[in-house]
């Protein structure tokens, strides 16, 4: 990973105003991590960490809570913050965009008897939740892809806090 220096964002074409904060959810159980299976157009079959969005007036935690009720059916408990990492994310708009987000990640637990599903809202285009062995991230479609190895040094306990750009 590197840090994105001013002069680095000179060739995001179209980059959207402003910057928003996202939440992401990291739930462990069993050396297992829990994802969100997405499908379709343009991407095919890919996974994500539960999570989305800050909307006005929410707090990070109000935000993960939400997140996590309408994409997992689930209440958690938040932990401690993992990760803070700048994401520039590439949208399907006309003419295409970027938007910078702000992703926070945090360890998060949930009861010891959930069943993995689908919540209220889910993502667009997410199939369902499924528990997905650590040692197998590398063999799937995990977006953003740089969130593999940390992911697999997350119990080791040696990893950045700030881990500048990801894609």
């Amino acid at each position: 990973f590197y840090l994105l220096k001013r002069r680095d964002a000179d060739h995001l074409d179209n980059l959207s105003p402003g910057i928003r904060n996202a939440v992401r959810a990291l739930i462990q159980q069993d050396n297992k991590v829990l994802l969100l299976e997405k499908s379709g157009p343009p991407l095919g079959l890919r996974y994500a960490l539960p999570g989305g969005g800050q909307d006005l007036g929410e707090t990070l935690e109000q935000t993960l809570k939400r997140e996590c009720l309408e994409e997992i059916n689930c209440d958690i408990q938040i932990v401690r913050l993992l990760h803070v990492a700048d994401y520039f994310k590439q949208r399907s708009t006309q003419p295409p965009s970027t938007r910078q987000q702000l992703e926070f990640l945090f360890e998060c637990q949930i009861p010891v008897d959930y069943q993995p599903s689908n919540g209220t809202h889910p993502d667009k285009q997410q199939t369902g939740a499924v528990w997905i062995a650590m040692d197998t991230l590398q063999d799937i479609r995990l977006l953003p892809t740089a969130v593999i190895p940390i992911l697999q040094q997350i119990n080791t306990g040696h990893y950045p806090y700030y881990l500048g750009q990801v894609k």
